[in-house]
């Protein structure tokens, strides 16, 4: 063994050098082994250099790196495998490879032989004629036979026969149980994909059939840098696609890492102690960003959630679970369109994801931008706009402004329950609204039959800064006139301070019965009015358009003056946010 490894070195060092005077096309390699972990290959790299020359390590794409033997002439890297096979000196499932499956050298360091000089062609001298050449084709790399296959494929550990399985579903060939046994079904799809890849079909796979198979699995990976990330802090660990992601910022409960170049990509890990209030705080409140939208599957268990939305832009997908008191999880949010990297990259998210010890602090991150509109640094979603209504019946039914649900994809009421539009009235201005699911109303608007007094004291109850507060305010006036400016009888003017959120809420006399609805000031024949003149639709029209449309409105029946504080009581306990949103 000693005689034939000393000639075989003699033998290695002048290929070397032939090889280095070549073009990339004619240089070859000895790939002995792929790992996804560029620590391990490395070290795998130190090991075999203790007993061969020419150990090299680069890149190949995806996540994964490959120790090399080489550079070789084709015919001496065929005796290197086969002589340092037999030898047992390189793994079985070794093979001969070129260098355009390699990417970035990192073993040696510093060392590039990828980007090798081509061979300088002399200088003819003028007048001189050559016989014109036709090079050699160069030989097709020697593959294994069926028995050598056979054999390379029986040293196949359970995880890589499973890898194998893996690769084919995702191919379309295998579209049974990824259990590492090869039955008829893997066979058949070996066969198949041999068959419309230019392969005799064996139903069994050579080393290098394998590693073409592979090459194809990741391609679409190219350029993801998929690599393992440690947050100790946040106790996670997880695959993540590093090459298309910046450098984590931290804002408790999340770790962020947004897109770093062209790839719209964002990638949240989430931890923070709690129990189950607070898993399904979690899962509320997640709900509220902007990064997960509105339309996709919610499902939560005692101890875990998902959350997937789609839009017009992104994809997002959230899942969350609590053990031993820590609350951790992910979201990945994708570009629309690019869902077979989507599904690759999450299905690694998935598999690789590991709890550690440690759980983000409440302190941890400084978010020096803060904001009502923020969460953790991230955007909350908004509507449109917001406006005020005002129920009218006991099953919920609201009415507001035109104004308020115009051009929206959807209209809520306090912003946690959907509505539907039941009616229109462009002539007056009044949207009626119907919950999709049954509320009960603290209280209902009592319809005032007939004027008020003029010049008497009234009251707007409504969301005047669109909800910021949370809680519906009261702007006090006087009722100026019981007619519009051009005599319009259904409309009282108001002399009072309204602002644009007060919109739709009802104007309460000052015995707390409703004796009209606020209107935009944009509705007055598209004048600008003062800013102390408002308009609202009388009570009468009100009740008039809620007939029409087999509603009965609750009439007043006259309590006497009401102190203002009372009267702000029931205009809050009637009042409701309208919400619009795209």
């Amino acid at each position: 063994m000693i005689r034939v490894l000393l000639s075989l070195c003699f033998t290695i060092l002048i290929s070397t050098q032939s090889a280095l005077a070549q073009s990339d096309q004619d240089i070859a390699w000895v790939q002995v082994e792929a790992q996804p972990s560029l620590t391990v290959t490395q070290q795998r790299a130190q090991v075999y250099s203790r007993d061969l020359q020419d150990v090299n390590g680069f890149s190949l794409g995806g996540g994964w790196y490959a120790v090399a033997l080489g550079p070789y002439t084709l015919a001496d890297a065929e005796t290197v495998l086969n002589v340092y096979r037999n030898e047992g000196l390189i793994p079985v499932d070794s093979f001969v490879a070129e260098s355009s499956v390699f990417q970035k050298q990192f073993w040696p360091v510093g060392a590039n032989l990828l980007n090798l000089p081509a061979q300088v062609q002399p200088q003819l001298g003028t007048g001189e004629t050559t016989a014109s050449t036709t090079p050699e084709p160069e030989p097709e790399p020697i593959d294994e036979t069926p028995r050598e296959a056979r054999a390379s494929e029986a040293e196949l550990t359970k995880d890589e026969r499973k890898d194998l399985q893996s690769w084919l579903k995702w191919a379309g060939y295998y579209n049974s149980a990824i259990d590492g046994a090869f039955g008829r079904g893997t066979r058949g799809s070996m066969g198949a994909w041999q068959a419309d890849n230019g392969y005799e079909a064996t139903g069994v796979l050579t080393t290098m059939q394998r590693a073409k198979l592979r090459a194809q699995y990741f391609a679409v990976l190219e350029g993801m840098d998929l690599r393992l990330v440690s947050d100790p802090e946040a106790g996670i660990d997880m695959q993540l696609p590093m090459g298309i992601l910046s450098q984590p910022v931290t804002e408790f409960p999340f770790v962020q890492f947004d897109a770093s170049g062209d790839v719209p990509a964002k990638v949240l890990l989430i931890s923070q102690a709690g129990d189950q209030n607070t898993l399904f705080g979690l899962y509320d409140i997640m709900q509220t960003l902007e990064i997960v939208p509105l339309e996709g599957e919610r499902s939560r268990k005692d101890k875990s959630f998902v959350l997937t939305g789609q839009n017009l832009t992104i994809v997002s997908h959230t899942e969350v679970s609590l053990k031993d008191g820590h609350i951790k999880g992910f979201t990945l949010v994708w570009p629309i369109g690019d869902e077979e990297r989507r599904s690759r990259i999450l299905g690694e998210m998935q598999a690789s994801f590991t709890r550690t010890e440690g759980v983000l602090d409440p302190a941890a991150g400084s978010n020096s931008t803060q904001s009502i509109d923020l969460l953790s640094g991230l955007e909350i979603r908004k509507p449109k706009m917001s406006r005020s209504g005002f129920f009218v019946d006991n099953n919920g039914t609201v009415i507001t402004t035109v104004e308020a649900v115009q051009s929206c994809t959807r209209v809520t009421l306090e912003n946690d329950y959907q509505a539907e539009i039941l009616v229109i009235d462009d002539a007056s201005g009044i949207a009626i609204l119907r919950p999709t699911t049954k509320l009960s109303p603290m209280r209902v608007a009592s319809l005032r039959s007939g004027d008020a007094r003029l010049q008497s004291d009234v009251a707007v109850s409504g969301y005047s800064y669109e909800g910021v507060l949370g809680a519906p305010t009261m702007t006090f006036g006087v009722l100026s006139d019981i007619k519009g400016l051009r005599g319009e009888p259904e409309l009282k003017r108001l002399a009072m301070n309204a602002l644009p959120g007060d919109t739709g809420g009802p104007v309460l006399d000052s015995e707390g019965t409703v004796m009209g609805m606020l209107l935009p000031k944009a509705n007055q024949n598209g004048q600008n009015l003062p800013n102390d003149v408002s308009f609202a639709l009388g009570s009468d029209a009100i009740a008039s358009l809620l007939s029409e449309n087999g509603l009965v409105a609750q009439v007043a029946l006259g309590e006497g003056t009401q102190a203002p504080e009372d009267i702000s009581r029931l205009g809050s306990d009637m009042t409701v946010l309208v919400s619009c949103w795209n």
